[in-house]
């Protein structure tokens, strides 16, 4: 028989009693409202505030939360306001003890620390209902037992930029998720994420009201009814018909909406002070805070609103009613007859983004990726919207590589390719590009590369760590600011330093091949370019206008080497220095800096043959000699112009300009030759037709507004795809380079919850599909760049095996 609330209540006296200390007042109003409830033939919950509880409570708590389960108790809510007054280990010891009832669990885990968090995400829950608003998440990766919850709330977590991949694989039943205001970003790892949410019906990452709905009415197309109204701006649809009187306890003062009866909960707080809400000293913490946000706790306060409304047995499968009824005690939600039709509104205001809100066609990508769900942002999603969704999804972005349409497993491409099905394979597959050579090896390839990227929305990512060749005794930690693949040589990378250094590494086994210390010569080393008749020789370029010569042949392997001994030959210098790059003979190379003018150099001879004046109208950012041509060569300036030369026809006129929308930061041709890729500030990537300069192909990348957000952009897989990321934000793009079509972008982080990075220069690996190297730098004064590698065909479990391996312990060699 089950213990009821008069003998806990007589039981918990006792208990404080033995203590020698006062019964909790708080826990004893809670107690009687429960019987109160009982009496009405309610469902009777047990309601702690764990502002009004101390550590000297806990013993006589945990004996009566312990006889919980076998009580007339219906549910217990832990729930904070504010403060609180007990310790991490005692609460955390309350919320586990509860098997059976725990039914919401509302805290501001900011007063608890790291520790709760991560005991809570490892070992999981028994709530139905997980409020941790303000949370300090990082990277989401709740492992734990969560088998009950059906609503979790993360609002607000400024902290929260990504989700581990096997995040939610606990939680079965989680229906409604909010992550309002967090620093959640990246399309594709999110929705991987969340396509793992079976049971997902409902998804946030901001408030979308309805503009008429602050005056109290929303008009929009007719027909359309609301499913759920959970979140969706329509709380006067909710209410039930109830006279003045009535109504008037739901409110508060300032006319918003309280789901706990002030008069009866005896609680004097506006409803931005009730548990689901964060409390005003957390309002100051938070950049955003209450800006734009008309009607507070749109996220349907769980107490306990997602409880009962969204239980799948009780809901229709098609749009057009929603029963509901709030009954006049403790605003406790229960089903009615009454029906709620609404139309869509046609002007929306949204409040507390995400990130991810601001990415192009992010509602289209959320609905044809999820396609289970039923409420978006707090609007619904009719038929007409997720047919309107695939259709931008397939205009927009690509869900495999090379527009293929289904995942394909790798055993089956090995069968064909073995069978010889060259005919039906060949149709699966998009054209091969001008360049390739073999038709069937590039199109089994690339099948092969679209198998592999599907398998995994989180692509294996690393810094590089130099180790090995470095001496214990001078151990460096490089800094550094321009690096580039070999052009023969599939291991062979160099890199040049702030600092002036120049050295080649081999970036599969992360040893030092040669090191070349500044000598008092180099400063900041921004121009690096290798010949390609002899593979050993790189130029190499600094700020303060040094041009050198180096064979890596002739060089040290180790930093403590002997300096003086370094092969080099010097060229007569190019002042403000921003870019060189040697021709496709290797006979000549050229410069270009913070002035209009560009210098050409004899390599062989050492001379500088001519300099080409007043070539821009402002300063040239980046020169490039085209990769078949040894004459031809294109500048791009902040003047906003891309212009092609012809070193035969004495360059004084270019053979065309072509020109971007605001001022350039670099160009590069295809690997063919075929294209130009201009990179301007502020994502502005296109694509123009060498030959004479036509736009091919705008990439619409969302630009951010600033004016300092320079881009860079190079071509992967020779010219099929192009990578673009720019200095202000901390993610790399992958586009289509014939369709334009967003394959994928790849998001990184600092290491510190404050610290953030962005993308200082990137390359694409000549020789491995789908492979490329981030030089990445951190924000924060005084910390090291480094070079992150990126593998989108493996995944992180890649990572986890990797990085088990011994020599991770020299880690730190690259200033990582």
């Amino acid at each position: 028989m089950a213990i009821d609330i008069q003998t806990l209540e007589r039981r918990y006296v006792g208990s404080c009693q033995q203590q020698g200390n006062q019964p909790n007042k708080a826990i004893l109003v809670a107690l009687f409202k429960a019987k109160v409830e009982k009496a009405h033939h309610e469902d009777c919950n047990l309601v702690i505030y764990m502002d009004d509880v101390k550590d000297v409570d806990f013993n006589p708590l945990v004996r009566l939360l312990m006889e919980i389960d076998e009580s007339e108790i219906n549910g217990v809510d832990i729930l904070q306001r504010s403060s609180c007054f007990m310790s991490v280990e005692h609460v955390l010891f309350l919320l586990h003890i509860i098997r059976k009832k725990l039914r919401v669990v509302d805290l501001l885990d900011m007063s608890f620390g790291k520790k709760f968090l991560l005991d809570i995400s490892q070992r999981g829950l028994t709530c139905q209902v997980l409020n941790l608003r303000s949370s300090h998440f990082r990277k989401l990766n709740m492992t734990g037992n969560f088998m009950q919850m059906h609503t979790l709330n993360l609002d607000f977590s400024t902290s929260l930029s990504s989700f581990q991949e096997s995040c939610f694989a606990c939680m079965p039943k989680l229906r409604c998720l909010s992550l309002c205001e967090t620093r959640v970003s990246n399309l594709w790892t999110t929705s991987a994420a969340l396509n793992k949410l079976t049971s997902l019906i409902e998804l946030r990452f901001q408030n979308s009201l309805c503009a008429d709905d602050i005056a109290g009415s929303c008009q929009g197309s007719s027909g359309v009814d609301a499913e759920y109204s959970i979140g969706s701006g329509h709380l006067e649809s909710v209410l039930p018909a109830h006279d003045e009187e009535t109504m008037d306890q739901y409110f508060s003062a300032d006319g918003e909406m309280d789901l706990f009866p002030m008069d009866m909960l005896d609680f004097q707080q506006e409803l931005h002070s009730t548990p689901e809400n964060p409390s005003d000293e957390s309002e100051e913490e938070f950049s955003g805070w209450g800006e734009n946000f008309f009607l507070n706790n749109l996220f349907t306060d769980d107490l306990p609103w997602w409880n009962e409304m969204i239980d799948p047995e009780s809901q229709s499968t098609s749009f057009g009613s929603l029963e509901m009824q709030i009954e006049e005690d403790y605003a406790t939600v229960s089903s009615s007859s009454r029906n709620i039709s609404y139309t869509a509104p046609t002007k929306y205001i949204s409040s507390h983004p995400s990130p991810i809100c601001f990415e192009k066609h992010y509602r289209e990508y959320m609905i044809a990726s999820l396609p289970n769900l039923r409420i978006l942002d707090n609007l619904p999603i009719r038929k007409i919207d997720r047919d309107t969704a695939n259709i931008i999804f397939s205009e927009n972005f690509e869900y495999l590589p090379y527009k293929r349409k289904n995942e394909e497993s790798l055993v089956s491409i090995l069968q064909s390719r073995e069978m010889a099905a060259g005919g039906n394979f060949n149709h699966r597959c998009t054209r091969r590009p001008f360049y390739s050579s073999g038709k069937s090896q590039s199109l089994y390839s690339r099948s092969l590369s679209a198998a592999k990227l599907g398998s995994s929305a989180w692509p294996f990512l690393r810094p590089l760590s130099v180790s090995g060749s470095v001496s214990i005794d001078d151990r460096r930690k490089f800094r550094p600011r321009q690096f580039e693949y070999h052009p023969s040589n599939s291991s062979l990378m160099v890199f040049g330093t702030l600092d002036g250094e120049v050295v080649a590494i081999n970036h599969e086994s992360e040893k030092i091949v040669s090191y070349i210390p500044s000598l008092g010569a180099m400063n900041s080393v921004l121009g690096l370019s290798w010949l390609k008749k002899y593979p050993s020789k790189l130029i190499a370029g600094s700020d303060n206008g040094s041009l050198k010569l180096y064979d890596i042949q002739h060089a040290p392997s180790t930093t403590t080497g002997i300096h003086h001994n370094v092969s080099s030959v010097s060229y007569v210098e190019f002042d403000q220095l921003t870019s060189v790059h040697v021709n496709s003979t290797d006979e000549l190379f050229l410069a270009s800096g913070y002035s209009k003018d560009v210098a050409l150099y004899d390599i062989s001879s050492g001379k500088r043959i001519q300099v080409f004046t007043d070539m821009h109208r402002q300063h040239i950012n980046v020169v490039k000699f085209a990769n078949h041509s040894p004459s031809l060569f294109a500048t791009s300036s902040f003047d906003q112009d891309i212009k092609m030369w012809d070193l035969r026809q004495k360059p004084v006129q270019p053979c065309y300009t072509t020109s971007s929308c605001r001022g350039n930061v670099m160009v590069c041709f295809s690997p063919d030759d075929h294209y130009l890729l201009a990179s301007a500030i502020d994502n502005e990537v296109k694509q123009f037709l060498a030959v004479d300069g036509r736009l091919h192909l705008d990439f619409e990348i969302a630009s951010t507004g600033s004016t300092q957000n320079y881009t860079r952009s190079y071509y992967m897989n020779g010219r099929d795809y192009v990578i673009s990321g720019s200095c202000d934000e901390n993610v790399v793009r992958i586009c289509c380079a014939q369709t334009g079509r967003r394959l994928r972008d790849i998001t990184f982080n600092g290491k510190g919850s404050r610290t953030s990075m962005f993308v200082q220069s990137l390359r694409s690996d000549p020789y491995r599909d789908f492979n490329m190297s981030i030089l990445a730098a951190y924000s924060r004064p005084g910390s090291n760049s480094e070079i992150l590698k990126v593998n989108l065909l493996a995944s992180r479990d890649y990572d986890k095996e990797y990085l088990s391996k011994e020599n991770r312990s020299l880690f730190c060699s690259m200033g990582g």
